[in-house]
């Protein structure tokens, strides 16, 4: 099973390929086509939940959905995605919470969305054994704050903050740091400042590693955000073919034969 030691000795060698997923079967795709590490983000608010935003996704989801992967995996690295207000408000609190994501449901690592609020925390959740990955750039947990998701570290000080952020992170003892968001130049040279790996999504092609989410990867998601690409076309093959479970129904050409069904041992819902 890969380890976060090895997710760390693939920068500046080998890219690394991580995509979300928030389901048993999902993740068992996603390892079966040689994906690095699976993140069980808290994106799953607006993929799975049916929120608009991530900020009411709560602890106990991202509890259940890590174990769901984590049961269906073996030979990915399963990492847990914190929530809002998981961490930032009571310090040991957080650390127990993020604890449990390894002690119970078999999580690898968490990721935390960064700022100088994060740096201390890190440096204790690694110093007792929980690894962190960082994130900084565009933080949806802080869209009410930022105003919607518009591109950061565009000036030369919101670009200079994340560098030092990213060194401080580093120093804390982050294995890795996700950039979301932010201008492909800025995230070279995060890139080229710091030892561990970046991996970024719509920061450009010169981070150790690409992450998308997985609905916008197989073409489920309805909008998905302009930095993301489509590989497949999930979304009209499913409606395809419950469309033509419906029509099947409706003309009396499902079930054919009822005795037919019940012969091949079918089972109902």
């Amino acid at each position: 099973m890969p380890t976060v030691a090895d997710v760390r000795e693939k920068a500046g060698d080998e890219p690394i390929t991580m995509l979300t997923a928030y389901d048993a079967p999902t993740a068992a795709i996603v390892e079966e086509a040689g994906i690095d590490v699976i993140l069980v983000g808290d994106s799953v608010g607006n993929t799975a939940l049916g929120y608009e935003s991530t900020l009411p996704v709560t602890a106990a989801d991202i509890h259940r959905h890590v174990g769901a992967v984590s049961r269906a995996t073996e030979e990915v690295l399963v990492v847990a995605d914190m929530p809002f207000l998981s961490f930032g408000v009571d310090r040991s609190e957080s650390i127990r919470t993020a604890g449990r994501m390894l002690k119970e449901a078999d999580a690898d690592a968490v990721k935390l969305e960064s700022g100088e609020h994060t740096v201390e925390l890190t440096e204790q959740l690694t110093a007792i054994g929980i690894p962190t990955m960082a994130h900084l750039g565009l933080t949806p947990q802080h869209v009410n704050q930022l105003g919607g998701f518009s591109r950061q570290g565009t000036t030369e000080e919101a670009a200079e903050r994340i560098l030092e952020l990213a060194r401080a992170h580093e120093a804390a003892g982050a294995f890795s740091l996700v950039l979301e968001h932010v201008p492909s130049t800025l995230a070279r040279t995060v890139t080229e400042a710091i030892e561990i790996p970046t991996i970024g999504i719509g920061a450009g092609p010169d981070t150790d590693g690409q992450v998308l989410v997985v609905d916008d990867v197989v073409g489920l998601s309805e909008r998905p955000p302009p930095f993301a690409r489509r590989f497949g076309d999930v979304r009209s093959e499913t409606k395809a073919a419950i469309e033509g479970f419906r029509a099947a129904v409706e003309s009396g050409q499902f079930p054919a034969d009822e005795r037919d069904s019940a012969e091949e041992g079918v089972e109902g819902p």
